[in-house]
């Protein structure tokens, strides 16, 4: 008889428990760390999907909008667990980490609330889902280095040994 498996939900597997999706890396030192969830295509292709309807609860029926909403909050779940993982090692008075403790709160907030089986909903999951996904993505850029004075990283900023490059 076949097991089921927790693969893909945000409880982890037999094997990796505390990960959202289950898989896990080791880091240098035999640290585990959580990865972000690997089926991202399909998710973003579900949220461009229900984002692009404009006839909201007019096409789907309401059991069909509970079941995606389902889905759309579980994988929330995920992503927001990957960016609070990514969170967790800013420093504490970092600006980019107070911003993305607000989006993990309003996250919070709105997968803790009642769902409503409408399209209206859905497009909140998938908003929801989208805004997770770019504080992931901007959590994982390589950061320039910090310190004192002008980072040659900073594309705004000219070195002054460049100043005198056009005389």
């Amino acid at each position: 008889m076949r097991q089921p498996t927790n693969a893909g939900t945000t409880g982890g597997g037999p094997d990796c428990p505390d990960t959202p999706t289950g898989r896990a890396d080791t880091a240098p030192g035999g640290r585990t760390e959580a990865r972000p969830p690997l089926d991202r295509e399909p998710y973003q292709s579900l949220v461009k999907a229900v984002l692009a309807w404009d006839e909201p609860d007019a096409a789907l029926p309401p059991d069909d909008c509970e079941q995606i909403a389902l889905q759309l909050a579980g994988h929330a779940h995920a992503v927001a667990d990957a960016v609070r993982h990514l969170a967790d090692h800013l420093p504490e008075d970092s600006p980019t980490r107070t911003l993305t403790e607000h989006v993990l709160a309003q996250a919070n907030k709105q997968l803790s609330a009642p769902r409503k089986r409408t399209v209206y909903c859905l497009q909140a999951h998938a908003r929801l889902v989208r805004d997770l996904y770019e504080r992931l993505d901007r959590l994982e850029q390589p950061h320039p280095p910090s310190g004192p004075g002008p980072s040659s990283a900073d594309p705004g900023v000219v070195a002054p040994a460049r100043l005198n490059q056009g005389e």
